[in-house]
């Protein structure tokens, strides 16, 4: 057994024994399509149990080195840049400033995430909700990163949200990007992925939610596929364009 899932375990050794723990563990990884890695599964039993709860954390009650739910307003964007990884590829991060009624700290969005900030969809005075964020001491004070398992919502009044009709979409897979787990709510998990499509008006973003991810990952950048019963919302006058279960993927 690994030592951060050794660690995991230790939060529930009074409700299974450690066979059983690796069990639940392996059986969550066959359920998902080997989606999420052995830490990811561990911690998703430790929630399960109210042992590793992600109700949401004050930004003035953050703590080094741990996870966090939090809800707070962009005041600031701070800079945006990017980074050469380790892999000799190019990255983007990006430094925000996030207050609630109780503080204000860094927030730092990676790679996929500046996104939303080239896109518009964050800027200063939005509200977001960082799920299993990741706490650290920064150069000037305690951040929260949005890392491999963390997501970041836009927090949006229902008045501002309209669904349009479903439609079908023929395009090119040019790209498909890595598997996001997330906690919901009401304690369930669910997981999400992004993908790009060649279509013939341009390049467009996909959101793949829950089972739908499963189903991506049957095809490779280069597939021409064709998504039917595709959801279109309009978010503060733009598109977005999400796959759930509605929706059906087919190789043409």
């Amino acid at each position: 057994m690994h030592k951060d899932i050794k660690e995991l375990y230790e939060q529930i050794k009074d409700l299974k024994t450690k066979e059983e723990f690796i069990k639940e563990t392996k059986q969550i990884r066959k359920e998902s399509d080997e989606l999420f890695d052995e830490k990811t599964a561990a911690l998703l039993i430790i929630d399960k149990y109210n042992r590793n709860k992600k109700s949401i954390t004050k930004i003035g009650e953050l703590e080094n080195k741990k996870e966090c739910t939090a809800i707070g307003k962009i005041t600031r964007i701070q800079n945006q840049r990017e980074y050469t990884k380790k892999n000799g590829s190019k990255g983007e991060v990006a430094n925000l400033e996030i207050e609630d009624d109780s503080g204000k700290c860094t927030l730092v969005l990676w790679n996929n995430d500046c996104n939303l900030l080239k896109n518009n969809e964050i800027k200063e005075g939005s509200y977001v909700k960082i799920i299993n964020g990741y706490i650290k001491n920064g150069f000037n004070g305690i951040e929260i990163n949005i890392g491999k398992y963390g997501l970041i919502e836009v927090i949006e009044n229902n008045s501002d949200i309209d669904t349009k009709k479903e439609y079908n979409l023929d395009g090119k897979i040019i790209e498909i990007n890595e598997t996001r787990p997330f906690f919901r709510d009401n304690g369930e998990y669910g997981f999400v992925t992004d993908i790009k499509l060649q279509l013939k008006e341009g390049i467009k973003k996909i959101t793949i939610w829950d089972e739908k991810v499963k189903e991506i990952q049957k095809f490779k950048i280069g597939d021409n596929i064709t998504l039917k019963d595709v959801d279109i919302k309009n978010r503060n006058g733009k598109d977005e364009i999400h796959i759930n279960g509605r929706c059906t993927i087919e190789k043409n």
